[in-house]
């Protein structure tokens, strides 16, 4: 059984590039809603209903035991509900023929599968500072769930948000260049706040890392989810033999997308990583 990522679009490759050099071992799926990106404009509704879909698809198709919501906006708007709603009819349906989607069902031993976000793992490290900015869709932002969840962790701490709505599709396109404009206007009023740390609340965001460091003072540190996410699972995994011990380890990996964008192999190679040159191919969830 595999690991699945899922994220709406590319940037979630830099979170599985980030995993598979930490825990090579294991055989991996990668899940880009790339027909759909970005999700941070979405209802809260459609976010939920495209992230079932997807982790249904990742279950019942790749055979995945673990799967990770490497999207922000998914993970703020989603992920609890599928933890809470979905899971626990999973094996209902496995009683059942396929299902209304036309997937197969599931076989034994769903009650050990499961989906795990990106947020929380970031919040726990904002949570060790005094003032903390966030920069994320304005799917997260509006949720409120990065504060929320910092403030479970750390009641003093002040924490300020401001959208990015421009950098994925600046990402899913390519265009570095053209970022740094934008980056510097989205940090403006975060570092008027004289924050002390900065959580790039998107998957996407990472791929910016280097502009944003140019930008940002020295003092300001940067929470990153492909430094924070592999070190996590890690943990996660030593502490869960169950989920473990069904992972298959034959160290391969694949690259699913909903629609093969132009610069999907170029970003795919440049981020997953050029010597494993993963197959790449487009699915209907």
């Amino acid at each position: 059984m595999r690991i699945g990522i899922f994220d709406s679009g590319l940037g979630g490759l830099l979170i599985a590039k980030a995993i598979r050099k930490a825990l090579p071992q294991y055989d991996y799926v990668y899940l880009g809603d790339t027909k759909r990106v970005p999700y941070g404009n979405r209802s809260h509704e459609t976010v939920y209903e495209f992230t079932r879909e997807a982790v249904d698809y990742l279950f019942k198709e790749e055979d995945c035991a673990l799967v990770i919501i490497a999207c922000n906006t998914a993970s703020a708007r989603a992920l609890r509900r599928i933890q809470q709603e979905y899971l626990p009819t999973l094996n209902k349906g496995n009683k059942k023929t396929p299902s209304a989607s036309g997937h197969s069902p599931l076989a034994g031993g769903d009650k050990y599968r499961r989906v795990l976000g990106v947020l929380i793992p970031s919040a726990e490290e904002a949570a060790n500072f005094k003032r903390v900015g966030i920069l994320a869709t304005r799917g997260t932002v509006s949720s409120d769930t990065f504060v929320d969840e910092i403030y479970k962790l750390n009641k003093d701490i002040k924490v300020f948000q401001n959208p990015a709505p421009m950098l994925v599709p600046l990402v899913e396109e390519g265009e570095g260049e053209l970022a740094t404009v934008f980056i510097k206007k989205y940090l403006k009023p975060l570092v008027g706040k004289k924050i002390e740390a900065l959580v790039l609340g998107c998957t996407h965001y990472p791929i910016f890392k280097k502009e944003i460091r140019k930008i940002l003072p020295k003092n300001i540190e940067i929470i990153s989810q492909d430094e924070i996410i592999p070190k996590k699972l890690k943990d996660y995994l030593s502490r869960n033999s169950e989920i473990t011990k069904k992972l298959s380890k034959n160290k391969t990996a694949k690259i699913l997308v909903t629609d093969m964008t132009d610069t999907l192999q170029k970003l795919s190679s440049k981020w997953f990583g050029n010597d494993t040159k993963p197959e790449v191919a487009v699915v209907e969830i």
